[in-house]
């Protein structure tokens, strides 16, 4: 495990000293992230000069599903992205061998080698909004929900990589993702919704079958309070069924791979 965090640690370190080298990426970057919050708190302030509640909430409690789903959004664009983005291609162009020699697991190095520098920007102000949102919360809560709320939201980055990573994982049979992928960012734009706008049937999709409202809805509605016990189960059930899914269809998939040397 301390191995694992020592080589992390040196990608981490990597990244930082390449960023340096394309700064206009860099600053271009936090620029369209620091817009895409924007909008999205803009889009809600909006709604609430016409109802005074959105699903339940109200527009602090709304301010708060908001500041969750953008922390995700800015871990997930910071520790996984990038590495994501780059992952059909080293299938196609079987250059994935380079990686199962590696001394160390390959989907790991596969999926956290690069640190995208520029995201870790607008993960601290996702940090800072969270707080904002948090401070100016009209209902009270304590030490224990909010360490709730942080874990749920820690176990929402682990959802969206997951099935990410699921979708992407095609690439091994259809030698294509884009479709799919897709497919996957409108789903994403689903979890950026309450959950509870959608009818009764689609919302249990949503929470099971594609589980994409854990992502965002599921956090904010333990840290208030609401089904807590059944959506904690059905948080850390999902997560672990899609980890099993996803090492089950990575085995499947190196089967079929057609190495460079084949």
């Amino acid at each position: 495990m301390l191995r694992y965090l020592r080589l992390y640690f040196c990608f981490v370190s990597f990244s930082f000293q390449k960023a340096m080298q394309f700064r206009f990426d860099f600053f271009f970057r936090i620029v369209m992230d620091t817009f895409f919050y924007a909008v999205n708190i803009g889009l809600y302030s909006v709604v609430f000069q016409h109802t005074p509640s959105l699903a339940g909430w109200d527009y602090s409690q709304t301010l708060v599903f908001v500041a969750g789903f953008l922390l995700i959004d800015a871990v997930h664009m910071t520790a996984f992205s990038t590495n994501l983005h780059h992952f059909p291609l080293l299938v196609n162009k079987g250059d994935l061998d380079y990686h199962f020699l590696r001394p160390v697991s390959s989907l790991f190095f596969l999926t956290v080698r690069e640190f995208s520098v520029n995201s870790l920007v607008n993960l601290i102000l996702a940090i800072g909004i969270l707080v904002w949102a948090l401070a100016n919360l009209s209902t009270p809560f304590g030490v224990f929900d909010l360490v709730l709320f942080l874990i749920a939201l820690a176990f929402g980055v682990a959802v969206q990589f997951l099935l990410q990573m699921l979708v992407l994982m095609q690439v091994f049979w259809t030698h294509s993702a884009d479709g799919a992928s897709q497919v996957h960012y409108n789903m994403i734009k689903l979890s950026e919704r309450p959950d509870r706008i959608y009818p009764k049937a689609m919302r249990y999709v949503l929470l099971t079958v594609l589980p994409y409202a854990l992502i965002g809805s599921v956090p904010a509605r333990i840290f208030f309070g609401e089904e807590r016990g059944w959506l904690i189960l059905n948080l850390v059930g999902v997560t672990v069924a899609l980890s099993l899914l996803l090492r089950f269809v990575w085995r499947r998939g190196l089967r079929v791979y057609a190495s460079a040397s084949s």
